[in-house]
């Protein structure tokens, strides 16, 4: 092995996968070629809660071509009877665009014209499906799915509990000679990943099955999918090469995995399913409403006395998945006294799930804004008055940081803004008839390193180096970051390594999810190295043997976990333009700068940055579910309605980061950087909006009618 080589880790390297997606030769879901497959169409409920009386199929068998029809009257019986994953177990409805039957054909079109042509009759039942925040109808998260974990007291991911409080809040802010108090809302918003979920199940025998399925964690997707279907998880192979997307969306299977393997025992054939852009809205999951009331007590100094961040969110009422949106404020910034509360609303609708920055991008939306409003009202400058409530430590748990570099951040947008220039005083800049405002906001993300993963690396006389986890890349650049990884651990180049992911086959590996992917495989990937260079240079005098070797070694735990809080930071800067006419909004720069510990590839993590921040352009500006309360369902569930920021709608996005490696956080110094560049993004801008026009806007999306309901005509 050479060491006279420049290291892989740090340079900018092109993503070693992408002349297979520039090619069309990259694999996802849906593309795996298996010999004579049927095809997949779902029959969804059209009651919001309910049973089902009656389905008449014989239209739908009647059609050449179809297979068979799956209904809950001879679909398979289930081990785990799991909400969400359980499909078609009973003649229960509990949400609309629940699956209540299923077509198998020989073709897509056959499939889809037959679906259609099911009838399926219910028994209605009352049902709840209207978002609201009375008291009365609020639950505290305690044995909940999702982030909450599954108990109360230490949950099991290591998020901390629903409620905090620390000190006297009430009197703090009674006896605060300046406060704020405010309520902010957030929206249905929908992941939209470019790649439709989709399946492809194949079985061998009686009892093992390969299923092809888009997949931010193969491991831990492949263990409920085998709970479910009663089978051993090593009697299940999960592939997943390539994810064209997810945002939290593929972190957890769903309904049609478990129902393509189902329909494929059925029907003793391999068999497809691709979900509509439509069905995606109503069966992958989706970032729960929320309201957020955030009140905040502060000396004539600016410093703050008090911080209370009071929380609801709604949640299926069959699986009550709970995020921890008020978070955010345990941790940002240092004051005496404290308190934060979680409550849901259990609704007849489907089930939440995780989007990009799960928790801390609304929890973030409300207390930046809430800070902004604070310094307005102290008469402060926005930045220094973040820096002035700076922690030394973790303000609740007293634990330091393993590293903390938020004030860097803040400095150095001012710099790259010239913020210094900025006149506070709202509607104080105009420009051929727009109001031109600026705005900052901070955030966080937690950086942690998983358990489960395992790295086993093969090395041939010929010197290179196959190297296998099963870990995801959703176009993050896992695929290059890892082999960069390996690349400097086993002291060769980047073309040596043949990397191997996103397969149960592989080696166990944890999901990407809490942007903890490369901190968690990288990790893994250095301790496989490490013995792998152990054994070549002690065991086998430099050389390796004729043979080749070939070892697998699961990573160690963090000794520092315990004794350090560890998170990504960031401060993010947005300049603003609303038409004094229309109340249109534009957003011709955003400027975020990161703390994200070491950064394994310049050039991915600029991507992932900019990516971060072009969808939190979006959700501020654009997104939102529109629902009618009668049924609990969106009814802009395509991408005609459901609007998303497009090219024009994305001035200058700037990403830049802090030269900060966190000897803490794991062996490579990374801390995670792919959810904490959008956590900012919507507070920043809605600050900026205020700057510009002396409006704030406390309901996001921010949109002209928002803008202009005050006055019809012009903005006030």
């Amino acid at each position: 092995m050479t060491t006279t080589r420049t290291p892989a880790v740090g340079t900018p390297l092109s993503r070693l996968d992408g002349p297979l997606k520039v090619r069309g030769m990259a694999t996802y879901a849906y593309e795996h070629e298996v010999d004579d497959p049927a095809y997949l169409a779902l029959v969804l409920s059209s009651v919001a809660r309910g049973r089902v009386t009656a389905v008449d199929d014989s239209a739908a068998l009647a059609e050449p071509g179809v297979l068979t029809v799956l209904t809950h009257a001879n679909a398979l019986r289930l081990a785990d009877d799991d909400p969400e994953l359980a499909v078609l177990q009973s003649a229960e409805v509990s949400w609309r665009n629940q699956v209540v039957a299923a077509v198998v054909a020989e073709t897509v079109e056959v499939a889809q014209h037959a679906a259609g042509l099911v009838r399926v009759t219910y028994e209605e039942l009352p049902h709840d499906t209207e978002m609201r925040y009375d008291e009365d109808a609020l639950e505290k998260p305690g044995s909940h799915v999702g982030l909450f974990g599954t108990a109360e007291g230490e949950l099991n991911n290591g998020m901390p509990n629903a409620d905090s409080a620390f000190g006297d809040v009430e009197t703090a802010l009674a006896e605060a000679p300046v406060a704020v108090d405010a309520t902010y809302t957030l929206p249905h918003e929908f992941q939209n990943a470019m790649e439709p979920h989709a399946a492809i199940a194949q079985w061998t025998g009686e009892d093992t099955v390969t299923i092809h399925c888009g997949s931010q964690g193969v491991t831990d997707a492949r263990r409920w999918i085998a709970m479910t279907l009663g089978l051993p998880p090593e009697h299940i192979r999960l592939v997943s090469p390539h994810v064209g997307g997810a945002f939290g969306s593929k972190t957890f299977p769903q309904s049609y995995a478990v129902l393509t393997a189902m329909a494929a025992k059925i029907a003793g054939r391999t068999v497809k399913l691709a979900l509509t852009r439509r069905q995606m809205f109503f069966m992958t999951g989706y970032r729960a409403p929320c309201r957020h009331r955030v009140q905040l007590g502060a000396g004539r100094d600016g410093r703050l006395t008090a911080i209370a961040h009071d929380s609801v969110q709604q949640t299926a009422r069959t699986k009550k998945y709970a995020e921890q949106i008020a978070v955010v404020s345990r941790t940002m910034w240092a004051a005496p006294n404290r308190r934060t509360t979680h409550r849901l609303l259990p609704l007849d609708v489907s089930v939440p799930t995780i989007m990009r920055g799960p928790g801390e991008t609304q929890g973030t939306f409300a207390l930046e804004s809430a800070m902004d409003e604070m310094a307005i009202e102290l008469g402060m400058d926005p930045v220094e008055f973040r820096i002035l409530n700076e922690p030394d430590a973790h303000p609740e748990s007293g634990l330091p940081f393993s590293s903390r570099h938020v004030v860097e951040c803040l400095r150095e947008g001012a710099r790259l803004t010239g913020w210094e220039r900025r006149d506070p005083t709202p509607r104080s800049r105009r420009e051929d008839g727009w109001l031109v405002g600026t705005g900052v906001a901070a955030g966080q993300h937690v950086a942690p390193q998983l358990p489960g993963n395992s790295t086993r690396i093969r090395a041939s006389r010929d010197g290179g180096y196959t190297v296998s986890i099963a870990a995801a890349d959703l176009g993050t650049g896992t695929w290059t970051s890892l082999a960069q990884i390996a690349a400097d651990g086993l002291g060769v180049d980047v073309g040596a390594v043949t990397m191997q992911i996103g397969d149960t086959d592989q080696p166990p590996a944890s999901a990407a999810g809490f942007s903890s992917g490369t901190s968690s495989w990288g990790a893994s990937v250095v301790a496989a190295t490490r013995e792998m260079r152990r054994l070549v240079e002690e065991e086998h005098g430099g050389t390796i043997p004729a043979d080749g070797l070939d070892i697998t070694v699961d990573a160690p735990a963090n000794p520092y976990a315990s004794q350090y809080e560890m998170y990504s930071f960031g401060a993010q800067f947005a300049e603003v333009r609303v038409h004094e006419e229309t109340g249109t909004v534009r957003v011709p720069r955003l400027v975020g700068v990161f703390d994200a510990g070491r950064i394994v590839n310049p050039r991915t993590a600029r991507s992932q940055l900019i990516g971060g921040m072009t969808q939190g352009i979006s959700m501020t500006l654009h997104e939102a579910g529109v629902v009618d309360d009668r049924f609990g369902q969106v009814v802009n569930h395509d991408l005609a309605g459901y609007h998303v920021a497009a090219n024009a709608d994305v001035g200058s996005v700037e990403a830049h980061w802090i030269d900060s490696a966190d000897p803490y956080t794991n062996p490579l110094s990374t801390k995670g950087l792919g959810e904490v560049c959008v956590v900012g993004t919507a507070a920043a801008i809605a600050n900026a909006v205020h700057h510009a026009t002396g409006l704030r806007i406390r309901d996001l999306p921010i949109t002209l009618e928002k803008l202009l309901r005050q006055e019809p005509r012009r903005l006030p």
